[in-house]
């Protein structure tokens, strides 16, 4: 039904030119600062371990997996998880990648309050975006209001999902950027590479919630406009 809704094409493909182009920037952004090597020449992983070993956490493993831009801090099992470009490479962007998600291990150390926030909800919010669209569509077939209505506030707890996850990611990225000039290993210059990288890689989650508030909206206009008729 939805599909049959000029609206709802033009919001799908709205959403899919914001993302896009989020990744599109991430992913050419990181390849140009990945060909220029740090002066200290030191791979992401040294640069990792330096950052928790700095922050007394001598006790988190840094792994090294596959894929491209797979990297991530996984706090249930407490480990960094560096893709190989980044585990090995002594480029700026391989070390502002690193060191972000050191940034991420020290929230979760801290008790970082969006962190933690984040992290609580993150199975209701599971459940509810792989719910919302089943609740919302049976809604409107049956004409049981009460079923979009619960559909649209299980879909309006991943937009809160995405929502939290900014200052978290912001956060994350700060910290980086400030360890890395606090401890001599960035100079000026090549801080400048980092920062660019970290902040295409933090439009990709300012462009999920765009797309995740496009797509609520809808389903909220829908709604009202089927209530109204």
């Amino acid at each position: 039904m939805f599909y049959l809704d000029p609206a709802y094409i033009i919001v799908m493909i709205i959403g899919a030119i914001i993302a896009f182009s989020a990744q599109i920037n991430v992913k050419t952004t990181f390849s140009k600062y990945s060909k220029k090597m740090s002066s200290r020449n030191i791979s992401g992983q040294h640069v990792a371990r330096l950052i928790l070993d700095n922050n007394g956490l001598n006790d988190i493993p840094i792994e090294r997996i596959e894929g491209k831009l797979s990297d991530h801090y996984d706090p249930k099992k407490r480990v960094i998880r560096l893709s190989s470009v980044v585990y090995d490479s002594a480029s700026v962007a391989s070390i502002g990648v690193a060191a972000h998600e050191a940034g991420h291990a020290i929230q979760h150390s801290t008790h970082y309050a969006p962190l933690n926030f984040r992290n609580s909800i993150i199975p209701i919010t599971n459940i509810g975006s792989n719910l919302a669209p089943f609740l919302i569509i049976l809604g409107f077939l049956f004409n049981i209001y009460g079923l979009v209505l619960l559909g649209i506030f299980a879909f309006s707890l991943a937009v809160l999902f995405q929502l939290i996850t900014l200052p978290v990611e912001f956060n994350a990225s700060t910290r980086a950027v400030e360890t890395l000039g606090n401890m001599n290993i960035l100079d000026e210059n090549e801080l400048i590479g980092t920062k660019k990288v970290l902040n295409a890689a933090a439009m990709t989650y300012v462009a999920a919630l765009a797309v995740a508030l496009l797509n609520l909206l809808y389903y909220i206009l829908r709604f009202s406009g089927r209530r109204s008729s």
